[in-house]
């Protein structure tokens, strides 16, 4: 997995790329989210428009950033999941915890 960063108004958008298979990248994900909202940015959108296949640990590490963008006062949205990752998201009921969205627009609209 790799991820990159860009600042459009006040939300951070965090492109992931790859398999998201939690690990080591879970850590680095972490850290990256807890110096923006050491920064004081709050409304961060991770697009996964470039991940095609997410097992159940990278579940846990997206619900997991969920909790570190909650507990830091900020809100965090995902856009434009794969059909597999919805599902995933859908069988796990945690479509009901996730603000996911079908474009990056939507997101951002949602937080802005």
């Amino acid at each position: 997995m790799k991820f990159g960063e860009k600042q459009l108004g006040s939300v951070t958008i965090i492109e992931v790329s790859g398999d998201v298979l939690g690990g080591p990248d879970a850590n680095e994900l972490h850290d990256k989210l807890r110096q923006l909202l050491n920064a004081g940015k709050k409304n961060i959108v991770i697009d996964l428009s470039k991940v095609e296949y997410m097992n159940s640990s990278g579940l846990g590490m997206m619900t997991s950033a969920l909790s570190t963008v909650k507990n830091g006062g900020g809100t965090l949205a995902l856009a434009n999941p794969a059909e597999r990752i919805k599902s995933l998201l859908a069988i796990t009921k945690l479509n009901a915890v996730f603000k996911t969205y079908e474009s990056l627009d939507e997101a951002i609209a949602s937080l802005s």
